[in-house]
């Protein structure tokens, strides 16, 4: 569906309503048609193929309320004139209008308005309001994405190592201009550099980027050899990348202007670099907060005791005071990730209480000794849950 068929096509005909009406009823007349022209229900015939394929392009119009309404502003506009032109050849800006004027003078061009309006359809043809195209201008390069595997140490001390791309690069031997070498891109011949041509139709002017630079303002008539005019190549290029103390798994790290270079003089693309950390065997880490799971006996758990745990950088020691849990947690303070404005997280150790799946006899017989000198544990308020149901 072009631009040109909203101006030529009255939707409202097709369906067999009335401009006023409403949308319910110009879904329920669609429907009927629809239903009346539907190919399954007509084998074999293409009027009524052609008849529904006319039914459908009409209620994408109007069955959408801002495509509706920018359809009737449209053919409002056309309607009162405001861009016709006396045919007599004897006034001035006599030649005869064509729609298709209005769109470039594509035969059966596709240019869409739905999206932006008539503000978008108009701005791109009166930039300005002069009637003046713009000429493309310096473009930035495209992002380039990569993703690193880190060491879960490398990642909380901070490591720098050396990334290897493949991507789109300044070709070398043209240094970006496309050129061959000991040449250089000449103004073009059709808008004399400008990047815009400009035809009259009428009282009006309309400009457009030029087809022949592409809207560059110049062309290449010797190319580089390496990179066939593009002033870019693939090539493999080598970086050495600072990751930061404490950087963490899934953080993306932006490395500006390190991406593709860019058009006709613009700047380059970023670098984002994803950053996968690998688990450690011993720590883990929350924040940056490193974590720890320590396993002690039930003797030290209820006699307490001191214990030697590790860090990144050494070892601590621990006090577990006697009557322990399982599954308290120990803190060392300042022994985690160091932040970035100096300080550092904490170590949390988890102790874990195990309980031995055999005993020896001598064990056993102290541990039922150790039974009849300590009271039973609390648990009157589910022995009372209990006797409720017995």
């Amino acid at each position: 569906m072009s631009s040109k068929d909203w101006i030529e096509k009255d939707y409202y005909a097709v369906l067999g309503v009335e401009k006023s009406a409403s949308s319910d009823e110009i879904k329920k007349s669609y429907r009927k048609l629809a239903r009346e022209s539907h190919p399954d229900h007509n084998p074999g015939d293409p009027k009524a193929e052609e008849r529904f394929k006319a039914v459908s392009e009409a209620y994408a119009v109007l069955g959408d309320e801002k495509k509706r309404r920018e359809y009737d502003e449209m053919r409002s506009l056309f309607g009162s004139g405001a861009f016709r032109r006396n045919a007599r050849g004897g006034q001035p800006g006599g030649a005869p209008f064509d729609v298709s004027d209005l769109f470039g003078g594509a035969a059966g061009g596709e240019t869409r308005f739905g999206g932006g309006g008539l503000g978008d359809l108009f701005s791109s043809i009166f930039t300005g309001g002069a009637g003046q195209a713009r000429a493309r201008g310096p473009a930035r390069g495209r992002d380039v994405e990569a993703e690193v595997a880190l060491d879960f140490e490398d990642a909380v001390r901070g490591v720098t190592l050396p990334l290897t791309l493949r991507a789109r690069g300044v070709c070398d031997t043209c240094h970006g201009s496309g050129a061959k070498p000991g040449t250089q891109p000449v103004a073009c011949p059709i808008c004399h550099g400008a990047g815009v041509t400009t035809r009259n139709q009428g009282s009006f002017s309309f400009s457009e980027p030029c087809r022949n630079c592409q809207g560059v303002g110049t062309i290449v008539e010797e190319k580089c050899p390496e990179c066939h005019g593009t002033g870019g190549v693939t090539k493999t290029r080598t970086l050495n990348v600072r990751f930061p103390a404490g950087v963490a798994d899934g953080q993306r790290i932006r490395l500006a202007g390190r991406g593709e270079p860019g058009e006709r003089g613009g700047p380059a693309g970023d670098l984002f670099v994803h950053v996968k950390v690998r688990p450690d065997e011993v720590f883990g880490r929350t924040g940056d907060d490193l974590t720890l799971t320590v396993p002690i006996t039930f003797a030290e758990a209820v006699l307490g005791t001191d214990l030697r745990v590790p860090t990144l950088d050494g070892a601590v020691t621990l006090r577990v005071p006697p009557g322990t849990p399982s599954g308290r947690v120990l803190r060392a303070r300042g022994k985690g990730v160091v932040r970035k404005d100096g300080r550092a997280g904490d170590l949390l150790v988890t102790l874990d209480v195990v309980v031995p799946a055999k005993v020896s006899d001598e064990a056993r017989a102290a541990l039922e000794a150790f039974a009849e000198q300590t009271p039973p544990a609390a648990r009157e308020h589910l022995d009372a849950r209990v006797r409720r149901f017995s």
